[in-house]
């Protein structure tokens, strides 16, 4: 059965944990597996700009030996003149794998339910798991083990982000905390799906509107910008934002376990974090960034492997 990779429980914690194994292996050995070896062709689509996802994505398919085919916005019939189930039944029928960044979490899921190839959500308004794969290997590089470590998210704990962040971490045995505004936390939905994997993986998941005890202890800070990708900025970015208490300082690096600190970037210094914390030697930010590529070549090889 094909198997895709739309959020981040789609694996299991015992298969992203064979990932993560496969992407420390890559990034030792770049060019030592090559599941798209023709060169076999791989569809990365974008309805969104993108920077690291663009570059990544198109560097890994290359490395796994096949040939990245982009398509940026306006350059498909999809979802305009053409239906997305026919546009998957069309173009599985020509590559070996289909990247989307898109919008719409049900379009990501109507495309797989309709592919004969691996499907993967490079982000939506949901989900941005492939960053949360990058994020963890970070975290055992710098850390050790991610089971058990505390990763904190600061800002927006209801964007796409976030619900990552909750499920991911949880399914590889961390306990996560996210530390938001009341009217910008987690779903409930979110929540309970996390807490239900926590009985099996020893993980737990806190909300609270305190940024200082958030981050007590911590071992991983964590933030996003204060507006997304297509998000109106009106309220968002402004000295009266309700995120301005949830900037990472270096007061609240402090206040934890000489944390490592994460940004998915692009960054704004100044906004949901300082200069100081982002650019000081705490952050592993581009080691992060780096990681994409090496993540994303991982779930690749996995899921072509499964098929």
């Amino acid at each position: 059965m094909t198997r895709h990779f739309l959020k981040d429980t789609d694996l299991t914690p015992a298969e992203q944990a064979q990932v993560l194994d496969l992407a420390v292996e890559l990034k030792a050995a770049p060019y030592s597996r090559t599941p798209l070896a023709g060169p076999q062709t791989a569809a990365v689509i974008f309805d969104k700009t993108s920077t690291r996802t663009r570059v990544s994505f198109a560097a890994g398919i290359a490395a796994l030996g096949g040939q990245p085919l982009i398509i940026n916005p306006g350059e498909a019939q999809l979802g305009h003149k053409e239906s997305i189930a026919d546009t998957a039944q069309v173009m599985s029928r020509m590559v070996s794998t289909i990247v989307w960044r898109t919008y719409a979490q049900a379009g990501l899921e109507e495309m797989a339910q309709n592919s004969s190839v691996p499907v993967i959500n490079s982000l939506s308004d949901d989900y941005h798991p492939c960053q949360i794969l990058a994020d963890l290997l970070t975290i055992r590089e710098h850390r050790g083990d991610v089971t058990g470590q505390t990763m904190t998210y600061y800002g927006d704990g209801a964007n796409n982000m976030a619900n990552s962040y909750v499920l991911g971490g949880v399914n590889a045995g961390m306990h996560v905390r996210i530390a938001a505004p009341a009217d910008y936390q987690p779903a409930e939905a979110i929540i309970a799906e996390a807490n239900e994997l926590a009985q099996a993986t020893g993980g737990s998941v806190t909300v609270t509107d305190d940024p200082v005890a958030a981050a007590q202890d911590a071992d991983v800070l964590v933030t996003d910008t204060w507006v997304s990708m297509g998000q109106d900025a009106t309220g968002r970015d402004d000295e009266g934002s309700p995120f301005v208490k949830y900037q990472v300082s270096q007061e609240l690096m402090n206040l934890g376990n000489d944390p490592i600190f994460l940004h998915c970037l692009p960054a704004y210094r100044g906004k949901e974090v300082t200069a100081e914390v982002i650019d000081g030697p705490a952050s592993a930010v581009f080691d992060e960034a780096e990681n994409r590529l090496h993540a994303q070549k991982a779930l690749m090889t996995f899921l072509l492997e499964k098929r």
